[in-house]
């Protein structure tokens, strides 16, 4: 089911794009990926590269969009192993976009991180559909625990109306902080909504990934860098795994 909700959107003409390409990425956009590449303390290293996918096209401000399945470029910084007792750790950074034959720097720091079972749920109806419901009328629970009505619905945090579900896929919605999390609403003054795949407007952390904790966001020095350590033993994040970058500004 994971592929089926978003085929039409993938199948999509790749020229769409080219009618309105970004030249820089407001402070505060969020960047819904998909990780392509496993990193592991134990078997990554410095300077290894590696590669995420945008998972729902990203409007933007200026009328422009980051293009569903735009590849978000960076590399492993530091991998330390486990050992004596301590768990493994490894640290990150995405600093680059791939747009067509151009490339687009940015600095970016994590908001969320979810295993890629999480991602699969969240891509399933909640409730059994009746016999003959299309796919777009589905009713969704995103990661973070929002409703998605799809099929004229909205998305609903609560009894609260937070955004709205698109025909092709994700939705849009007014990112919003969390009570009790690091996480935060409005960034720079950036109010526009935010394209935010399978999660909810306050998603932030770790969702169902038990030995994974974010010891470094990015948010602050080293800004851009984001450091993943285990709880226990060596700490491997797979390919699949869903996450929600967010841009800090042109680095």
């Amino acid at each position: 089911m994971k592929r089926v909700i978003f085929a039409s959107v993938l199948l999509a003409p790749a020229l769409c794009f080219a009618q309105s390409a970004p030249e820089a990425i407001p402070a505060g956009t969020i960047l819904p990926v998909e990780l392509s590449t496993t990193v592991s303390s134990a078997k990554s290293h410095a300077g290894d590269k590696i590669t995420a996918r945008i998972m729902q096209e990203v409007p933007l401000a200026d009328g422009s969009k980051i293009r569903l399945r735009t590849r978000v470029i960076g590399h492993v910084v530091e991998a330390v192993a486990a050992s004596s007792g301590a768990p493994g750790k490894i640290s990150i950074q995405f600093d680059t976009l791939e747009i067509g034959k151009r490339t687009l720097a940015i600095r970016t720091n994590l908001r969320a991180i979810a295993s890629m079972m999480d991602v699969d749920e969240a891509q399933e109806p909640k409730y059994t559909p009746d016999y003959g419901t299309p796919e777009a009328a589905y009713t969704l629970e995103q990661i973070g625990g929002e409703t998605v009505y799809r099929g004229g619905g909205h998305v609903m945090h609560g009894n609260e109306v937070v955004g709205e579900p698109l025909q092709s896929g994700g939705v849009l919605v007014t990112v919003s902080a969390r009570p009790g999390t690091p996480c935060r609403g409005e960034v720079a003054g950036n109010t526009t909504r935010q394209a935010m795949w399978v999660f909810s407007s306050d998603a932030c952390g770790v969702y169902d990934m038990p030995n994974v904790q974010i010891l470094h966001a990015g948010r602050t020095e080293p800004v851009g860098t984001i450091v993943l350590g285990g709880k226990r033993g060596e700490i491997r994040v797979s390919g699949g795994t869903g996450m929600l970058l967010r841009v800090d500004g042109r680095s």
